[in-house]
């Protein structure tokens, strides 16, 4: 029979690259105890990392050399595990699109789960807990204009929306404009006179 420790590895070497692991899928082994002890001595050994409480991942291990998983295959193992939406912040978009110049110094995702920080090598990823209507319109351009506006914030909205209406290809603005009565009423006006002023051209 395998023992806690050897069950958890062998666990974590069939994921895939970020795959997180939790104590709570090896209560069946053990005791609560018994399992946050093996959890703790193979991060202790370097065979686990503990990025935030009760969550784990398997360092990448390749060419006799290990390294962190990238953010990316970290963030889409969260939100399979947790079904949960993550997606970037809006401020990158927000300067890729010519909203802003500011450069954002945090790697911050919105999730509609909880929020929380997760601390990866040298690394730490923010993610954000965000209301479900940011998330809408998924990983599409239209997805990312709708965050990257809500980012800008209400002062800026008739501007920017007016940006995205030049930006975005016409099946990518209806989308965004699809979803008006979901979104705060700032952002709905602002994204209706936009429509209206390109109507009257």
């Amino acid at each position: 029979m395998r023992s806690i420790p050897q069950a958890i590895l062998q666990r974590s070497q069939s994921l895939d690259e970020g795959g997180v692991l939790a104590p709570k899928e090896f209560l069946h082994l053990g005791s609560r105890a018994a399992i946050d002890q093996a959890f703790c001595r193979l991060a202790k050994a370097g065979q686990l990392m503990r990025i935030a409480r009760g969550t784990y991942v398997a360092p990448v291990r390749a060419n006799s050399r290990t390294r962190v998983p990238s953010t990316e295959s970290l963030v889409k193992s969260i939100a399979a595990q947790g079904k949960q939406c993550i997606s970037p912040d809006g401020a990158r978009t927000a300067k890729a699109m010519g909203l802003t110049r500011a450069a954002s110094t945090r790697d911050v995702y919105l999730t509609t789960g909880r929020s929380k920080r997760l601390a990866i090598g040298s690394r730490t990823i923010h993610l954000q807990h965000a209301p479900y209507w940011l998330f809408s319109l998924g990983a599409t351009p239209a997805g990312d204009a709708l965050r990257a506006m809500a980012w800008v914030g209400k002062e800026q909205a008739e501007g920017s929306a007016q940006k995205m209406r030049r930006r975005l290809a016409k099946a990518e603005w209806e989308s965004l404009s699809s979803v008006r009565a979901s979104l705060p009423s700032w952002m709905a006006a602002a994204l209706g006179k936009a429509s209206m002023q390109d109507e009257m051209r």
